[in-house]
């Protein structure tokens, strides 16, 4: 596979990583879960340039496109690799389709026990589309006025299983709970398979240029306590131990973000991670203390505060930012984001009106006494 060259482009500012890593920033950096989509006039333009979902997702031109055109109109201090966590399960052959207003679909789900058996880590060739974006992307960001990073992601082993044993979205989770509760070791080997695919697809698009990568466990939150540590933790662990932590001598920080998962934040924290994603229901400046300065956090305003007024969305994230409090120079890492996905109905001024906010007020809160 290419080598990204890992040299930053003049005027590359690393706020975004250096809170990650719970160094001494000037300001709290600001990016959004879902922030390259469809509450962007120019993000439906292009998708529908592509014809699908899935068009466009497989498209490295316009996967770049799409990525850049959230920073074309906003500071933010990141870019994400614009994908889908199902390209996975896909590459497995488990036959990903979308349809209209129904949301995701596998043709062949793995619900048998020989459907299980079956089940292998996919040759990532059948992923190169998602590599070949993430080179231009970074491509493209070093041209820009005002270069960031790029963040890789993926879904978590039992998010993806919830998917593959369900053959779609759902509401209950009974088809993989029922696994888990009745066949518990035909959820353990997808999880196995799952988590030695994720690694090895988030090594990958480090060495195609990701700086910083994300797990994105979005229904680890559905299980029961013990469970979660069992059939959802544990796999993201295994996966963050495989990581390369360092690529062409750069860091390379890893988030993890359990919707849901504030009744475990120690134990997330104690993944191996570097920094951990916090829903809108999790007291912030409580987090702060219960991590004791091991991560740095993520997080963590409610999606829902951006229909509200211009004036509200400014007080909303500073009631944030006034949670999470002072750095105190080192040793300490703040990164401001949405509790989970930006809404699809989001107006754009919102999102320019927070931004604005976050970098402007967090600035009280980076001063070194």
């Amino acid at each position: 596979m290419e080598k990204q060259n890992s040299a930053f482009p003049s005027g590359y500012d690393d706020t975004f990583l250096r809170a990650l890593r719970r160094e001494v920033t000037d300001y709290t950096p600001v990016w959004l879960m879902r922030q390259a989509g469809r509450y962007l006039p120019e993000y439906l333009a292009t998708r529908q340039k592509a014809g699908s979902f899935m068009g466009l997702a497989t498209n490295p031109d316009l996967a770049t496109e799409v990525t850049l055109q959230p920073l074309e109109r906003f500071g933010l201090d990141a870019a994400i690799l614009f994908s889908d966590i199902l390209t996975v399960p896909d590459a497995m052959g488990l036959g990903l389709s979308f349809a209209p207003g129904e949301g995701p679909r596998f043709a062949h789900p793995v619900q048998s026990e020989k459907e299980v058996a079956a089940l292998q880590v996919p040759d990532m060739a059948k992923l190169d589309y998602v590599f070949a974006a993430v080179r231009q992307i970074r491509t493209a960001l070093a041209s820009m006025s005002r270069p960031v990073p790029l963040i890789g992601f993926s879904g978590s082993p039992w998010t993806l299983a919830c998917y593959m044993v369900e053959g779609g979205s759902s509401s209950d989770y009974h088809r993989v709970k029922n696994m888990l509760y009745s066949r518990p070791d035909l959820l353990q080997r997808i999880l196995d398979i799952n988590a030695q695919a994720v690694a090895a697809y988030l090594n990958a698009q480090i060495e195609a240029g990701a700086q910083a990568v994300m797990i994105f466990d979005s229904w680890g939150g559905v299980l029961a306590d013990g469970a979660y540590q069992q059939f959802s933790l544990a796999s993201v662990r295994q996966v963050v131990a495989s990581l390369h932590r360092e690529y062409e001598k750069q860091s390379v920080p890893v988030i993890v973000f359990t919707k849901g998962g504030g009744l475990w934040l120690e134990d997330i924290a104690a993944c191996g991670a570097d920094a951990v994603g916090v829903d809108w229901t999790v007291n912030l400046q409580q987090a702060r203390q219960r991590v004791g300065g091991r991560v740095a956090l993520q997080g963590n305003l409610d999606p829902a505060v951006l229909f509200a007024s211009e004036k509200a969305v400014r007080a909303e994230a500073r009631r944030v930012l006034d949670s999470f409090g002072h750095l105190h120079g080192a040793g300490a890492g703040h990164v401001f984001n949405l509790g989970h996905g930006i809404n699809q109905h989001t107006p754009p001024e919102s999102v320019a009106a927070l931004v604005d906010e976050v970098h402007n007020y967090s600035r009280q809160f980076h001063h070194v006494d």
